[in-house]
């Protein structure tokens, strides 16, 4: 789609358990969590390659939380956002 315009919020919303999220169901099938130190463990990173007409068409991230998996733009902007939150570390 073109003309899509993202812009990914940081903050720190307090006590998980304090909040009473409402996502949209047509968009968020689930609410996780996944802590920062979670998500700079290699073991828990990963990447998915997408072929395009039988042949390799690019690489994109995507972390992994137990049964969960981040992926597509949500891992994009993750993957960005722990390289600003935690260079050399990511």
């Amino acid at each position: 789609q073109q003309g899509l315009l993202v812009a990914p919020v940081i903050a720190n919303l307090g006590a998980l358990e304090d909040l009473t999220l409402i996502p949209n169901p047509d968009e968020v099938e689930e609410v996780f969590t996944m802590p920062l130190v979670h998500l700079l463990r290699e073991e828990n990173q990963g990447y998915t390659h997408f072929r395009t007409a039988g042949r390799y068409g690019y690489t994109l991230p995507v972390f992994l939380n137990g049964p969960h998996k981040v992926w597509g733009l949500t891992a994009i902007i993750t993957e960005l956002t722990l390289e600003l939150l935690a260079p050399g570390r990511y």
